[in-house]
This record gives structure tokens, sequence and C-alpha cells, in this order.
């Protein structure tokens, strides 16, 4: 890849696939990232596939090429360390990406207390903070019914998490816009990034949703491909 972001410092607190995607995208375009996990690992270290020793292949692969940190995130004390390294100075650093809560110990209002130019994308599930992940945003959107046979009733879900891998992008590309505000103006960020509203523009910008409006459902093809 390109060092195009060689001398930025990134922090990462995140799980699952679209927090560590955006993370592994910087990293791929040379910046530094630090990501911190609970001591032990967190929520998804073990997730499938593994290794015929049990380890992640999935956690190796979204977090190569990053550094990490191991924090006890039960205790005061690990929750400031967090804090802390996400707001620490430095003109390469203040830039940090997650999918912890709106409130709570990594708020916007309590790190940009630390570091007022703080850039933060935060990547969340619906956009009034309520919990999603890739597939149930993917089946509220109705996807899994556009996809299947014609002559079986049941829904498709999908293999590849696409809202995940897209938000994981979306938040990246938001960073560095960031990062170009705050060499203009030098203020700090906290750019929203829900997985829903980047499902719901994506069907809007490929015509999906106008198609839903002028007519009657989309037939499910099996694998033809539509329109072509």
């Amino acid at each position: 890849m390109y060092d195009l972001l060689k001398g930025l410092r990134v922090v990462e607190g995140s799980a699952f696939v679209a927090g560590p995607t955006c993370g592994l995208y910087l990293a791929q375009l040379g910046a530094e990232v630090i990501r911190f996990d609970n001591i032990g690992g967190g929520p998804d270290f073990g997730r499938w596939p593994l290794t015929p020793g049990g380890d992640s292949l999935y956690w190796e692969g979204l977090n190569k090429s990053k550094k990490s940190v191991a924090l006890d995130l039960g205790r005061p004390e690990g929750r400031e360390l967090a804090a802390r390294l996400a707001a620490a100075p430095g003109d390469e650093g203040g830039v940090f990406v997650t999918n912890f809560p709106v409130e709570g110990f990594l708020s916007y209002e309590k790190l940009s207390a630390l570091r007022p130019d703080l850039i933060c994308a935060r990547v969340m599930g619906w956009a009034d903070g309520g919990p999603a992940v890739d597939y149930t945003v993917n089946s509220a959107i109705g996807v899994p019914m556009m996809n299947g046979h014609p002559d079986d009733p049941r829904p498709v879900n999908n293999v590849v998490p696409t809202w995940d891998l897209l938000t994981g992008a979306y938040a990246a590309f938001a960073l560095v816009s960031a990062l170009h505000a705050r060499s203009r103006d030098g203020k700090g960020r906290e750019i929203r990034i829900p997985l829903s509203d980047i499902a719901g523009s994506t069907m809007a910008n490929l015509g999906y949703l106008a198609e839903s409006l002028a007519g009657p459902d989309r037939p499910r093809m099996g694998n033809d491909l539509y329109g072509a």
C-alpha cells in the first residue's frame, strides 16, 4: 500500500468488523494504529474462522499491521488510561476510532475535555444509538427478501458483512476529511457513522428505494444478474 498517512497516530477502541476495518485501512495507508482491548481479549477475540489451534483468523486479519495494548477496562484506572491514550498529545495524534457507546467513559464530551482538537469517528448501529449489527440492519432494510430463488419464499441473508465493510470505509474517509478540516481551523470533531445510515443511503444511491416506490416488488432471480 501507499504510505500516504505516515506520521499519523490513530488510536482504536473497537470490536467486530466496521471499527477494526476502519483502523485496518488507515494502517494500510501508513498510519500508526494503536488499538486497546480488555485484558484477555475483546468480545470478538475468538470469533470464527479459527486455526486448528483455536486462534481467530478473523481477528488476526482485521487487526494486522496494528499495535496492541491490553487494559483492564473494568477498573477506573484502566478506563482512564484508555481515555488518555485516545486523547494523547502530539501533532501526529488526536485521532480516535471506536464503536463504544456515545455516552460513557469514552464519550466525546469527556475525551474533548482532555484534548479539544480530538477527532473521533464513532461507528454505531442505529442513528439513535440503539444496538445493531450488519445482519440485523441488512434484514431491516429488506435485502434478504430480494435474494434467493423465485420459487423459495424464505429470506436469504448475505455471507459477506457488506454494511460493516462500507461503514469502515466511510469512517476512514470521514477521519481523513476531518484531519483536513482540522488543518484549516484547528477544531476537533466527532463523526457518528451508523450502519443503518450507510445501508439506507447505499440502497437509495443504487436506485433501490426509488424502484420500490415506482413499481412492484423486485423479482427474486436466484444467481442471475439483475438488470443485465
